[in-house]
């Protein structure tokens, strides 16, 4: 463990075909989708800072309840506009899709990222009414993941309706950023660390928790949601950890846009 080059563990554009030309695909494809997409609504504010907003995307019929997608980029890169276009598959499905932006690192911490994400769902779910189901893609599954442990403080009312919480390629324990050089700008210390490590923390009973992650991850991704499974699956409702064949971090959430995805149908119940 003295020896893992752990910037090189977290490293994922350069073990990916082509991978620095990602972001750019997901700005385009994002764009087209908020031109094209009937319904929606941007910038709602969850907060005062300007970074603390949402766009919200409405199916063509009575919504089925609330999806949240909230991003990645290790709490310290990209917004809400690059991701759009991943609210397809549910909306196709007849479900409301919430994608927020958020503070990012430095200038918030990751404690204090938690704390957004839980005023960000309390005014979603003002907004639409139903079952709730939270996603999010690397960084952004360790947020989501952070919302299914007890000592995240979300009202009663709005905890009962998350129906289920899914993390894809999700980050479930911090420790190991400790010894990245991105922590520079993280500024985790070992203490926030522990505190921000979902796998780590005792989950609430009733959740129901989806790790999904693709075969051809770098292993520390693999290893960071076996751990979470292991951790939870025998203190909560129901888990389930999923190995995508042939996926890799940077296209493991293309199935988002599909509605007969095998992630979209197990993440919103479609049998």
């Amino acid at each position: 463990m003295a020896h893992t080059d752990w910037d090189d563990e977290f490293s994922n554009a350069k073990y990916i075909p082509q991978g620095m030309s990602y972001p750019q695909r997901w700005k385009d494809a994002a764009t087209s989708f908020i031109e094209n997409h009937a319904r929606v609504e941007l910038d709602i504010a969850y907060g005062s800072h300007p970074r603390q907003v949402f766009d919200l995307f409405w199916p063509s019929s009575q919504p089925r309840g609330l999806v949240v997608f909230v991003h990645g980029g290790y709490w310290i890169d990209f917004d809400k506009s690059y991701w759009s276009h991943l609210a397809k598959g549910s909306s196709d499905q007849g479900w409301a899709v919430a994608i927020p932006s958020y503070v990012l690192a430095p200038e918030a911490r990751i404690s204090e990222i938690t704390h957004m994400m839980v005023q960000m769902i309390e005014k979603c779910a003002q907004v639409v009414a139903g079952p709730i189901v939270l996603v999010g893609h690397s960084a952004g599954g360790h947020l989501v993941t952070r919302m299914a442990c007890k000592n995240t403080v979300i009202s009663i009312e709005i905890r009962e309706r998350i129906q289920r919480f899914v993390s894809i390629s999700g980050v479930h324990d911090l420790r190991n950023l400790l010894h990245t050089q991105m922590n520079k700008r993280l500024r985790l210390t070992a203490e926030e660390a522990i505190s921000e490590s979902p796998s780590l923390h005792e989950p609430v009973e009733t959740a129901s928790v989806l790790t999904w992650v693709g075969s051809k991850e770098r292993p520390e991704f693999l290893r960071q949601s076996e751990v979470l499974y292991h951790e939870w699956r025998s203190r909560i409702k129901e888990a389930r950890n999923v190995v995508e064949n042939d996926r890799h971090h940077f296209d493991i959430i293309d199935l988002l846009t599909n509605s007969r995805s095998s992630l979209s149908s197990v993440m919103l119940g479609v049998h």
